[in-house]
C-alpha cells in the first residue's frame, strides 16, 4: 500500500478532500458583507439545492491540516496533504472539477470527472481512484422538496445532533453554517461544520473537529472566488507520467451478518488474491460490514470494513513488498513500536484516530480507524 508515514496519514485526509473539495470549490462571488436572513435549516438547505448553479467557477482555496504534530512527519517528507497548503480550483459547467494544493514538494491534485474521483499524491507520485456509487450519483440529480429535506433531517437527527442554519459570513460571503455532531458511533470525531453561500447554495467551508477540541483538525475553505466559463484545460488534466495507481473497487458485500451473503463475498474476494485472506467475521466487537478489492501496481489487495458510522474500522491486506505497506522507518518521530502476539507492529495515534501496521508471512496488514489505540490494537490482534 504505502512505503512511508506521509502516505498513511494521507488516508486520514483524503475523505475530507474528496467529499468536500469539489463542493467547496464551486462557491461563487456574492461580495456580501452582512449575514443573510435567518431561516429554518430545512428551508436553507432546500434553497441551496434549488439555487441556480453558476456557469463555471474558479479561484483560490486553503486547506489546513492539524491532524498530527509536525514532529510526527519525518524530515524531508513535507507534503501539502499533511502540512496544509493554499491552492486553486476550477469547476466547469458540466460538473467536472479540479482542486490543486500547491507546495514546493509538488502539487496535490483532486479531480472529479463524471462518476470518477481521483487524488494525486505528489510526494509518492501515486493516484488514488474511486468510482462513486450509482445510488449517490442518482441522488445528486434529484431536487428535494422542503418536506423531503425535513424528513431527511429527522432521520439524521436519530444519530446526530444538528444545529440551526446559523447566518454569518465566510470570506466576505453571506453564508449559512450547520454543525453536526455524532451521538454515537462517532469514534474520535467530535463534530463537523459546513458553510454554504446563501445566494448560490454552494459550500464555502468544510471542517472536522476532534472530541473536546474547539479548533478544527481538518479544514477546507474557499478564500477568493469568481464565476464564469472555465477553460477545458483547467479541468481536463492527464494522469501524471509514471504515476502509481491505486484503484478502490465497489464493495461486494454490505452485510456483516454470517450467512451465505457474507461467505459468498469472502470467496469472491479471495479468488482475486494471491495470498490467504484473513478478513475475520468480527474484530474488536465490530461485525464485518463490507469487503472489496484494491488494485496496486498489478497486485490485488483487500479492504474490509467493520462496524458502521464514524467509529468504523478499516483493514487493508496486501502482498508485502517495497510499496505494500508500512508506517515508515521504525523509530521515526510519532511512531510507537509494539508487539502483537510476537509480531512487531508500528502504531500512529492522531487526534482523529489510530493506524496500526505489521507484516506476517508475506502479507502486509494495516488497521485504520477513528478509534483509540487500544481498539485498533485489538482489531490488529484479531488478524
Amino acid at each position: 500500500m504505502m512505503r512511508s508515514l506521509p502516505k498513511l496519514l494521507i488516508h486520514a485526509t483524503v475523505a475530507v478532500l474528496v467529499l468536500a473539495g469539489a463542493a467547496v470549490a464551486i462557491a461563487s462571488r456574492s461580495d456580501a458583507d452582512a449575514p443573510p436572513p435567518a431561516k429554518p435549516l430545512a428551508e436553507a438547505i432546500h434553497d441551496a439545492f434549488s439555487a441556480p448553479a453558476p456557469a463555471g467557477v474558479s479561484g483560490r482555496i486553503a486547506f489546513r491540516n492539524n491532524l498530527v504534530d509536525a514532529a510526527a512527519v519525518p524530515a524531508g517528507a513535507q507534503n501539502p496533504l499533511l502540512s496544509g497548503a493554499e491552492g486553486r480550483f476550477w469547476i466547469a459547467a458540466d460538473g467536472r472539477a479540479r482542486l490543486e494544493l500547491q507546495s514546493a514538494a509538488g502539487d496535490a491534485q483532486i479531480t472529479l470527472d463524471g462518476d470518477r474521483l481521483a487524488l494525486h499524491d505528489p510526494a509518492a507520485n501515486t493516484v488514488y481512484e474511486l468510482t462513486l456509487p450509482e445510488a449517490r450519483r442518482e441522488a445528486a440529480r434529484e431536487l428535494p422538496t422542503v418536506g423531503a429535506v425535513q424528513l431527511a433531517l429527522t432521520r439524521v437527527a436519530r444519530g446526530f445532533a444538528l444545529s440551526d442554519a446559523k447566518p454569518g459570513t465566510v470570506a466576505g460571503e453571506a453564508a449559512y453554517t450547520v454543525r453536526i455532531a455524532p451521538q454515537h458511533d462517532g469514534g474520535l470525531v467530535g463534530a463537523a461544520e459546513l458553510a454554504w453561500d446563501a445566494a448560490h447554495g454552494v459550500p464555502l467551508r468544510a471542517a472536522v473537529y476532534a472530541q473536546g477540541e474547539s479548533e478544527p483538525v481538518l479544514e477546507l475553505e474557499a478564500t477568493d472566488v469568481d464565476f464564469g466559463p472555465v477553460a477545458e484545460g483547467d479541468v481536463a488534466v492527464p494522469r501524471p507520467a509514471g504515476a502509481r495507481v491505486v484503484e478502490i473497487d465497489d464493495a461486494v458485500s454490505g452485510h456483516g451478518r454470517e450467512g451465505f451473503g457474507a461467505k459468498a463475498a469472502f470467496d469472491a474476494v479471495q479468488a482475486k488474491l494471491s495470498f490467504p485472506l484473513s478478513a475475520p467475521k468480527a474484530v474488536a466487537g465490530l461485525p464485518r460490514r463490507s469487503l472489496r478489492t484494491i488494485r496496486m501496481d498489478g497486485r490485488t489487495g483487500a479492504l474490509s470494513t467493520y462496524g458502521k458510522g464514524l467509529g468504523a474500522v478499516m483493514i487493508l491486506e496486501a502482498p508485502a513488498g517495497k510499496d505494500a505497506g508500512g508506517l515508515g522507518t521504525a523509530g521515526a518521530p510519532g511512531l510507537q513500536e509494539l508487539s502483537l502476539d510476537g509480531t512487531t507492529a508500528h502504531e500512529l495515534a492522531t487526534a482523529l484516530g489510530t493506524v496500526v501496521q505489521f507484516e506476517r508471512d508475506g502479507v502486509s496488514y494495516t488497521v485504520i480507524g477513528s478509534v483509540p489505540p487500544a481498539a485498533a490494537e485489538a482489531a490488529a490482534r484479531a488478524l
